[in-house]
């Protein structure tokens, strides 16, 4: 008899959904999910952290280490609006003196490159 409600137990714990939140996302005020667009200064604030952890995983050279972003712009690549975040390093290879950190509108990273495409 007591075995029927170990094994409910048991399969709740293995096949339950549990839900983690990383330290990687942003909160809104009060706590709650941010899902509006972000400002300009958001996304430059984010994209910093994301430059940071890519000198930190040796993505990038660490003279980017310190190098503010020069502007956020809106652009349109056909998927719709992205937040790109441009940085610029005199100290680098001359083909890449530019970094480029792409974000959703809403703050999602999407990805890093030298091109802006």
């Amino acid at each position: 008899m007591r075995t029927i409600p170990t094994a409910l137990v048991i399969s709740s714990l293995l096949f339950g959904s549990v839900s983690f939140a990383g330290t990687d996302h942003e909160h809104g005020p009060g706590g709650s999910h941010t899902h509006g667009p972000i400002s300009s200064a958001a996304a430059i604030k984010k994209a910093e952290k994301q430059v940071k952890k890519l000198i930190e995983g040796g993505k990038l050279d660490k003279s980017w280490s310190g190098i503010k972003a020069t502007e956020a712009t809106q652009k349109d690549f056909g998927r719709g609006p992205e937040w790109v975040v441009t940085f610029k390093n005199a100290k680098a290879e001359a083909n890449k003196q530019t970094v480029y950190v792409f974000y959703t509108l809403t703050g999602t990273y999407m990805a890093t490159n030298f091109t802006g495409q």
